[in-house]
């Protein structure tokens, strides 16, 4: 079985994704050429592994469900529109995290350690900053609505959910856009069998 693209994530529950599809939607009428984020691929990530092998796969999904028992669920909330590097040039549109972001970060910070260790990760040079990727600008002269709706969306809020689980899922890169496969998903400490999502 060749290698899969591997990645670790918070998946949104149905009301935050919702309203982040609106505010996709919202984008989307600015009529910038915009690769947009598929609807039901909208997710928080926390690492992104690259190629893992078969065997490999099967470690990582027990250093996350490890790393995942010794921290209780939390509250997160998903706000505030952006883009990377600023609105006047858009390349990536994203929505950010505010309450749950240090929970993330932890998250984040104690799954980094022992997967740099299993030799599936590179330590990624920006520090790791949670969000949700909405698209990724294709067009060079974005339009003035998109920047206009960007910064009118500032303080955009897509309500809160709890976290209560983390994914780790595949990704295989198709012609109408990658598909994921849920490999494993790992539960919080003290979590119920509630879905999150």
């Amino acid at each position: 079985m060749k290698p899969q693209r591997t990645f670790i994530a918070v998946n949104l529950d149905k009301t935050v994704r919702d309203r982040v599809i609106a505010l996709q939607e919202t984008f989307l009428r600015t009529g910038t050429d915009v690769k947009w984020t598929e609807k039901e691929n909208l997710h928080v990530s926390l690492l992104f592994l690259g190629e893992v092998d078969e065997r490999s796969v099967v470690q990582v999904c027990r250093i996350v469900k490890d790393c995942c028992a010794t921290q209780p669920p939390f509250v997160m909330t998903i706000e505030k529109a952006g883009c990377f590097p600023n609105p006047r040039r858009p390349r990536v549109l994203w929505v950010g995290v505010g309450a749950g972001a240090a929970e993330l970060c932890n998250l984040h910070d104690s799954l980094e350690t022992p997967l740099l260790e299993l030799g599936c990760y590179r330590r990624e040079e920006r520090q790791y900053t949670p969000h949700i990727t909405l698209g990724r600008v294709k067009s060079d002269h974005p339009t003035e609505k998109l920047s206009a709706a960007l910064v009118k969306r500032a303080e955009w809020q897509g309500g809160e959910m709890t976290v209560r689980e983390v994914h780790v899922l595949s990704s295989e890169l198709t012609s109408k856009g990658p598909i994921y496969t849920t490999l494993s998903r790992a539960k919080l400490a003290g979590s119920d069998s509630q879905e999150s999502g």
